[in-house]
């Protein structure tokens, strides 16, 4: 399968229809025979002027396109410019907003927007596997809050939030918790509060027991001495000790809040589990000396995800669905 290396080479690439449909072939069927994804038959023939597949199985819906049963069903937009969108998301390190896209390719700011969203449906990684173990490097456990700046409320708001005292602290901000397995990895999930029985919880349901851990001096860790090797860092007395610290994590909330404040600027809470999937995907498929990745790379892995995920547009605008949490 023949895969651009740069941006520039992969607008050229996917301009002419056939590289996409010889791409998305072998993308959805690694051993490139074409079978319906509703009954699973290879006796299907392809229908040129149509852009289309027809089944010679015996039931309804007998035509289907390449992008059904992917992120891409139903979409009127052609793969010569969802190809392209998908290059740009995965490699772009702080994101790329979807008015951006929108220029880019000459669709709708809307269009780009749910394009977008449906590609961070794709790249989200709800993986099985615990980081860590007794032989793994050590896992920084940290969380943010996302949102809330006073600096950025109406006036009239920051008066009544003062009053009431919901200045403070994370009141009325997002709340965003990570683990990173140094060198490797990150998990990320948006949760409701701080308290401890959800921090506490999530970390036993990410990391394996016996693994070190480290923590900043929060109390909601406090117990995780009891199966884990817990060691804490105190920011009030310094950010190192030794070999206990959390920067790795701290280094990716940069990264994240980089794309948020910069790129995307305002971001529902709502909404807020896809844009820090988002980030962790581009995190987790970084280049190292030991991986060393590359923006192909990224695409075709990005691009092996698609299938069986849909998002539709109730689901995204939340008149159907439910919240991450």
């Amino acid at each position: 399968m023949e895969t651009p290396k740069t941006l520039q080479a992969a607008i050229q690439h996917f301009s002419d229809y056939e590289n996409c449909r010889k791409f998305m072939v072998a993308v959805r069927w690694l051993d490139e025979i074409i079978r319906c994804p509703r009954c699973n038959s290879e006796k299907v023939t392809y229908l040129a002027k149509a852009r289309l597949y027809r089944c010679y199985g015996d039931h309804p819906k007998q035509k289907f396109s390449l992008k059904v049963g992917t992120v891409f069903e139903d979409s009127p937009i052609p793969l010569e410019k969802w190809l392209p969108a998908v290059w740009l998301i995965v490699n772009c390190k702080n994101g790329i907003s979807s008015y951006e896209l929108h220029r880019a390719l000459g669709v709708t700011q809307k269009s780009a927007w749910f394009m977008l969203h449906r590609i961070r449906l794709a790249i989200q990684s709800k993986s099985f596997v615990k980081l860590g173990g007794p032989d793994s490097a050590p896992i920084e456990v940290d969380e943010t809050f996302i949102g809330g700046k006073a600096r950025n409320m109406h006036r009239s708001k920051r008066e009544r939030l003062s009053r009431n005292g919901g200045m403070q602290g994370g009141s009325g901000k997002a709340v965003v918790m990570g683990m990173l397995e140094r060198g490797g990895q990150v998990r990320t999930q948006v949760i409701p509060d701080r308290k401890h029985n959800i921090t506490e919880k999530i970390v036993r349901e990410l990391v394996e027991t016996g693994t070190e851990v480290h923590t900043d001096e929060f109390q909601g860790y406090y117990n995780l001495k009891d199966g884990y090797e817990h060691k804490v860092i105190n920011h009030l007395e310094g950010y190192v000790r030794e070999n206990v610290h959390t920067n790795g994590i701290e280094n990716f909330w940069s990264l994240l809040k980089r794309g948020l404040g910069g790129t995307y600027v305002s971001v529902e809470p709502f909404h807020l589990f896809r844009y820090v999937d988002e980030q962790a995907f581009r995190y987790n498929n970084r280049a190292t000396k030991d991986n060393p990745l590359t923006d192909a790379d990224r695409f075709q892995y990005a691009l092996s995800q698609i299938v069986g995920k849909r998002l539709t547009f109730a689901e995204v605008t939340g008149k159907v669905g439910a919240t991450p949490f």
